[in-house]
């Protein structure tokens, strides 16, 4: 089934869903916050039912494991990496070589798209913002505050588990992969908050449902306490079947693959007004120059995933979801993959 059809099909269910079970009226239970209009809560509130049983079928980033998205952009195409001076880059040969890639083969729309992008059907990426060398070009660069907090590691859903998760490994867990990274990024130089909040449970229970919104309201207190954070990351794990893996070797390690995440806030036809998303430029060209710098290792990225809300993206202009494997990783594979991220993190922010 094609994610097009698998959108309309999702759509049609909520409707019918509607007409069986009646949501409540807008507002009969009193006005809620703002930031419990993210994502889409006005959606929410008319097909209450649907989404309070059926929700994660539309609030998920995962893939499913879509082919599209599975698949690394160096499967296909070789990997791509662009120099900082102007003009060149380079292709992997498929005998290990570096071979020359013109900067102008990046300016083509559809090479672009092709080579790196993944788009959902709930969403579209216009020419205008996905143009190479304002993604290239887009001043990303941090300078060191060691006595500051300038990156937040988070997970809204907390409890996304790997493969060897247990009584005899409790920390195969999303959380045991944002204290790892922040660890390995303190380590150069850059001071890391990590947010261990449990987003996804309410009253004890698991509740995916409503966790944008809980950490939505629970990163924003984070960030008006500290506003010299400038780096948001969400780190969580991909849900895919069974016989995919997403793994890979680097330095002799087994890796399990990373995915940059951007919600667009956008449907196919035209921006979400109730969901704007003031630095969605800005989150574009960081969720690039992450993958073009993590093209050093390559096959260790999957093609960057574009989504149509907004996933709690909006509030800062380095600001990411990542996807670190899948259920059927290991956390040795994942906590593998933190040493990759925090080396192309640190290189970006860094302008090396």
């Amino acid at each position: 089934m094609s994610s097009g059809l698998g959108w309309m099909l999702q759509t049609l269910f909520l409707a019918l869903l509607q007409l069986r079970y009646p949501a409540s009226v807008p507002g009969e239970k009193g006005a809620e916050p703002d930031w419990g209009r993210d994502p889409a809560y006005a959606i929410y509130e008319r097909y209450r039912y649907a989404y309070d049983t059926y929700g994660y079928l539309f609030l998920s980033e995962n893939t499913g494991g879509e082919p599209e998205a599975a698949e690394g952009a160096g499967a296909e195409f070789g990997s791509l990496w662009v120099e900082s001076g102007p003009g060149a880059g380079f292709q992997a040969g498929t005998d290990g070589d570096a071979i020359p890639v013109q900067l102008a083969q990046l300016q083509d729309y559809d090479f672009l798209m092709n080579r790196y992008y993944s788009v959902h059907a709930s969403t579209t990426a216009p020419r205008e913002l996905m143009q190479a060398d304002q993604l290239l070009g887009t001043d990303i660069r941090l300078e060191q505050n060691p006595e500051e907090p300038q990156i937040l590691i988070y997970h809204t859903h907390s409890q996304e588990t790997y493969a060897d998760y247990g009584p005899d490994n409790p920390d195969a867990t999303v959380v045991e992969n944002g204290r790892y990274l922040a660890e390995l990024l303190r380590s150069r130089g850059w001071n890391v908050i990590h947010d261990v909040t449990e987003y996804d449970i309410q009253g004890g229970e698991l509740d995916r449902n409503k966790a944008y919104n809980y950490a939505l309201e629970g990163i924003t207190k984070i960030l008006e306490e500290h506003p010299t954070i400038e780096v948001v990351l969400d780190l969580h794990r991909d849900g895919v079947p069974e016989n995919t893996r997403l793994v890979t070797e680097v330095n002799g390690k087994p890796t399990a693959k990373l995915m940059f995440f951007q919600g667009m806030s956008r449907t196919p036809d035209e921006e979400i007004s109730y969901l704007p998303n003031p630095y969605l430029k800005e989150n574009l060209a960081f969720g690039f120059q992450m993958q073009v710098e993590a093209e050093q290792f390559p096959g260790v990225t999957r093609k960057i995933y574009l989504k149509g809300l907004r996933y709690n993206l909006h509030l800062r202009g380095r600001s990411s979801l990542v996807e670190v494997g899948a259920q059927n990783n290991t956390s040795e594979e994942a906590k593998n993959a933190m040493e990759v991220l925090a080396e192309v993190l640190d290189r970006v922010l860094q302008g090396k």
